[in-house]
């Protein structure tokens, strides 16, 4: 019975966690979904028809981390949690030669740090109930591609992170889960390869020269990827059946686009990966 399970959904407001967030309650979860502006909870709650109640918090924030906690427990009580959906998180784009180390640093505070810290706080709760963390990894974790070297490092992290989590909290029985997606049919990818054309126009010319080839390529072929992305209904589904196995997998991956890289990073020798990925860019 799901009708009086709760689950804390991080990085609600579209997307992946936005999906995440409709189709679970649409199954009877209890859904706290987690945004940063009233406007986007606004919106969230009409689309879900108050099947969602949306919580304010920001997973660099520690109070508003707090405030988000303190808010759960008041209304699940001694029941618990069932489930943590840790899938805040941004892209950060460039080549790491030029990129600020300020962007980074964002990169890491959101997608790493900002992980364990909702995880530290929700935990309590967790164990109360019985329930899981579920962490939003992705393909670029197991890859990492030219240009997404801040985002593959953060979500290759987030895999160290959940592989540690899931040994060290076994002992109560709380399974820990990542979801390695390819592409999913959100903004973040075109955003991704907007930003990194950003950060090199910014910088002088003999600077642009030297990546404007590499940046035109990867945008051309990101473009591409996201005319067969899947929908990120696909993502929340295999989220459900993670925090409804009886005994989840570790890692669920999703899409055709990762199942296949899965399999090319597993067989194919580091050097001939690399070449491959440099003729796919046509590079």
């Amino acid at each position: 019975m799901t009708s009086e399970r709760g689950v804390v959904i991080t990085g609600a407001s579209s997307g992946i966690g936005e999906a995440c967030a409709l189709f679970l309650g649409n199954l009877g979860y209890r859904v706290f979904a987690g945004v940063r502006r009233e406007r986007d909870g606004e919106a969230l709650n009409r689309m879900a028809s108050g099947r969602v109640t949306p919580i304010l918090i920001d997973v660099t924030e520690p109070d508003s981390i707090a405030s988000a906690r303190d808010f759960v427990c008041s209304q699940v009580g001694p029941a618990g949690l069932a489930g943590l959906v840790n899938n805040a998180g941004i892209v950060v784009a460039g080549p790491l030669e030029i990129l600020p180390m300020a962007a980074l640093r964002t990169q890491f505070e959101v997608n790493v740090l900002g992980q364990i810290a909702v995880t530290q706080a929700f935990l309590p709760l967790l164990r109360q109930g019985g329930g899981r963390v579920i962490n939003m990894g992705s393909i670029s974790g197991k890859l990492a591609l030219p240009l997404l070297g801040p985002y593959a490092a953060s979500k290759f992290a987030l895999e160290a992170i959940t592989d540690v989590l899931r040994l060290e909290l076994r002992q109560w029985a709380i399974p820990v889960t990542i979801i390695e997606p390819g592409t999913v049919g959100t903004p973040i990818w075109q955003k991704s390869g907007h930003a990194a054309d950003e950060v090199v126009r910014s910088l002088p010319s003999s600077a642009q020269a030297l990546y404007r080839q590499l940046i035109s390529a990867v945008e051309r072929k990101l473009e591409k990827a996201a005319g067969r992305a899947v929908p990120p209904e696909h993502v929340a589904r295999v989220v459900a059946r993670a925090l409804a196995a009886r005994r989840p997998r570790t890692h669920y991956v999703v899409g055709r686009d990762a199942k296949l890289l899965t399999i090319l990073v597993k067989l194919l020798p580091v050097r001939m990966r690399d070449r491959l990925i440099l003729s796919v860019l046509g590079c």
